[in-house]
């Protein structure tokens, strides 16, 4: 029986039938897909392969060009040292040392061991070789091994003159079959001749490949044209020894070839192993593999070289590798995508469903908004036609909110904010969001002022609201504002009253103060003038008692005349400009520091004084302030044997500090300190007008910072000041 009798065939045949018709789509696209990756992929490996291969023989080329220039280099070396037996007929060993010595050998090849020479002698000459070397002043020539031989090749020269070297003089080169061959081999073709792998005497027991090249040297520097005139004319050998691990780095230089390779000598089919590079049996195989045959100096030579494996002789045969990866990925989600595609246009149709009943449910919420919102709402169109309003607008307007649709939105104020409003875009125009205040007259004719919020209101193509204007009675908001505006007047204007009142009470202060300083040192002038010339003309009339009163009296006038003079000091003090500017306080305390050890010298004071503090105020107010610390703790120290005086910052505070071991003072009087003419000591123990610290409290509040003391009687005091903002910091 048809489950579904409704639904017609067409659509349960597309409904069945054409999923499946996607995936066979899907899955031809991922086949052809996976084709395409693998033929490409494969095609590109090969090419990166030969690529590689070719890089790799390019790189063994290279190296045996290399061993074969670095050979020539050596055989140019023996022939300047057979040229030398051109120009005398066999050079002293001081002239071969110099000759060795201007070669540079040691820097220029260092592979080489010494240039040398060894001489062609019958065996029947030996001894009169011996004889020749030892009357030539060189000493007794010991010919080794020992034993009898047709033909001797005894190394007379080997320079640089190393301990190892001579150990090789008088070595015969024909008693070692390997070394014999070859010196053999050069005399007959009068060319350079190559050994096969020998232990040097040089290297002792020390096992290592070492070689020779042979450069035959013919008596009168001629080069004889046939064997027999060579074997006639044979003087010696110029020859280089040196060892092959080093010999091949010194080739390569700053090359070096990724590649494993090995030397092999095959000269007569027999196969020697010279150099490797290629310690053990490496578990990698390579991906490449090349031999290379080269004829040096009458030896064959073999080069075996492995290349690295794949991942490192072609680099980016990983990358093919993650691209092939990536290929079948992006082949998987093809047929993903094609798979699904399927299934977009069922779900497009659920979602544009659903899509339209919240649209319908968003309009309902917004409709329902407007109708209770408090605030009055108007709905316009691109004209600025109202086309809605709220019943909240109607109450604002006092009119019907039906009637207003088709009503110009502007045409509700008065006419100046008509004006004023035309020249305003509608928010559709800018898509933006605007305030302003306009006023209108209620249908009661009282004016009242709203607060207009204007929205653009996105839409469909034929929708006819473009905009939404939220309107606000803030009619008593600005009356209260206004009253607030005045008021601030009224106080603005008493503040300026009491101000310029507050500037005349300074004004007659100063004045005042300044007449009552002039007025006062009249008669204390007087005073002490009288006091002075009674002192001179009848200071001996007195006795004791009244010479004593009249020096009283005249101290007490000198020191009323300085107490005046701190006062008005004092009083200027908060009348001046402040001239905020960067200040060392530390090159400032060592300043002060120095004047008052210049006013005092024969006390001993210690003046701790930390480095890099400075400061942001009026240099002369804080100039004055560290004067009045400082000088109070030099004054206060007098009498002690190791008096100490410190200027510093506690880090933990932020504050500055002035510390001393004086005399100190009772905890119970530090408020009385930074009082004018507040007094802790007598006049005759510490001398002072009693206005220093009232001078410093007012310099630093005047910085808007604090100060405070802490003191102990006998044990020193320490006063903390602290200035506003960024005052403490590192000068240096």
């Amino acid at each position: 029986m048809d489950a579904s009798p409704d639904i017609p065939r067409s659509s349960r045949f597309e409904k069945h039938f054409l999923p499946h018709g996607g995936h066979l789509l899907a899955l031809a696209v991922l086949i052809g897909a996976l084709v395409l990756v693998f033929a490409t992929w494969h095609s590109v490996r090969q090419r990166e392969l030969r690529a590689a291969e070719a890089r790799f023989i390019a790189t063994t080329a290279e190296v045996a060009d290399l061993l074969q220039q670095r050979l020539v280099q050596y055989e140019l070396v023996t022939r300047g040292g057979a040229a030398l037996f051109a120009s005398v007929n066999r050079p002293t060993p001081q002239q071969w040392a110099s000759y060795v010595e201007g070669m540079d050998i040691g820097t220029r090849f260092p592979a080489m061991l010494g240039l040398g020479y060894a001489a062609y002698v019958d065996g029947g000459r030996i001894g009169d070789l011996q004889l020749e070397w030892r009357d030539a002043g060189n000493g007794m020539l010991a010919v080794f091994p020992r034993g009898v031989r047709e033909v001797y090749g005894p190394v007379l020269y080997l320079e640089p003159r190393s301990p190892a070297n001579q150990r090789t003089i008088g070595f015969d080169m024909f008693s070692e079959p390997t070394r014999g061959a070859a010196l053999q081999t050069a005399l007959e073709t009068g060319r350079a001749r190559l050994t096969g792998p020998v232990q040097l005497l040089q290297d002792g027991p020390l096992k290592a490949t070492g070689l020779l090249l042979y450069l035959p040297v013919y008596r009168g520097g001629e080069q004889p044209a046939d064997v027999e005139a060579r074997r006639m004319l044979i003087q010696g050998w110029v020859y280089v020894p040196f060892r092959m691990r080093q010999f091949v780095a010194s080739s390569l230089g700053n090359i070096r070839p990724n590649a494993r390779f090995r030397i092999y000598d095959v000269t007569g089919g027999n196969e020697v192993l010279l150099f490797t590079n290629a310690f053990g049996q490496s578990e990698e195989t390579p991906a490449f593999r090349y031999s290379r045959r080269v004829e040096l100096y009458g030896r064959d030579w073999r080069i075996d070289f492995d290349s690295p494996p794949i991942a490192v002789a072609a680099p980016r045969m990983q990358a093919l590798q993650n691209t092939l990866a990536l290929g079948i990925v992006a082949s998987l989600l093809m047929y993903a995508v094609a798979w699904m595609l399927a299934q977009t246009e069922a779900r497009a149709r659920i979602i544009a469903s659903r899509l339209t009943e919240d649209y319908r449910r968003s309009e309902q919420r917004f409709r329902g908004a407007m109708q209770y919102s408090a605030i009055g709402m108007v709905l316009l169109d691109s004209q600025g036609l109202i086309v809605e309003a709220n019943p909240a607008m109607g109450r604002i307007i006092g009119r019907d909110p039906a009637a207003l649709a088709g009503t110009p939105f502007r045409a509700l104020f008065d006419e100046d904010e008509v004006r004023r409003g035309e020249a305003t875009p509608l928010p559709a125009e800018t898509g933006d969001v605007r305030r302003t205040t306009r006023r209108f007259h209620h249908e009661d004719g009282i004016p009242r002022h709203v607060q207009l919020t204007y929205a653009s209101v996105p839409g469909n193509v034929g929708q006819d609201v473009a905009g939404l204007v939220q309107v606000e009675d803030v009619t008593e908001r600005l009356r209260a504002e206004a009253r607030v505006h005045a008021l601030n007047r009224t106080l603005e204007a008493r503040v300026a009253l009491r101000t310029r009142e507050l500037s005349q009470a300074n004004q007659e202060l100063e004045s005042f103060a300044y007449s009552v300083s002039h007025d006062l040192r009249a008669p204390l002038r007087a005073i002490e003038g009288f006091g002075r010339i009674l002192s001179e003309r009848y200071g001996a009339a007195l006795d004791d008692s009244g010479r004593d009163y009249l020096g009283r009296v005249r101290r007490a006038a000198s020191r009323m005349g300085e107490l005046i003079d701190a006062m008005l000091k004092m009083s200027r003090l908060t009348r001046g400009e402040l001239k905020p500017e960067a200040v060392d306080l530390s090159r400032m305390a060592q300043e002060i520091g120095e004047e008052l050890r210049a006013e005092d010298p024969q006390r001993e004071v210690e003046f701790v004084v930390q480095l890099g503090l400075a400061a942001s105020g009026d240099p002369a107010l804080l100039r004055n302030l560290l004067s009045n610390l400082l000088g109070n703790a030099w004054k206060f120290t007098r009498g002690r044997d190791a008096a100490r005086v410190e200027f510093g910052l506690l880090a933990e505070t932020d504050e500055f500090f002035v510390r001393d071991n004086g005399a100190g003072f009772s905890q119970a009087y530090v408020d009385k300190l930074f009082r004018p003419f507040q007094r802790l000591h007598s006049q005759e123990q510490f001398a002072g007008h009693g206005i220093g610290l009232a001078t410093v409290k007012r310099i630093v509040e005047r910085h808007g910072g604090t100060i405070r003391a802490e003191g102990a009687e006998g044990q020193g005091a320490m006063f903390r000041f602290t200035l506003p903002g960024d005052a403490a910091h590192d000068h240096r």
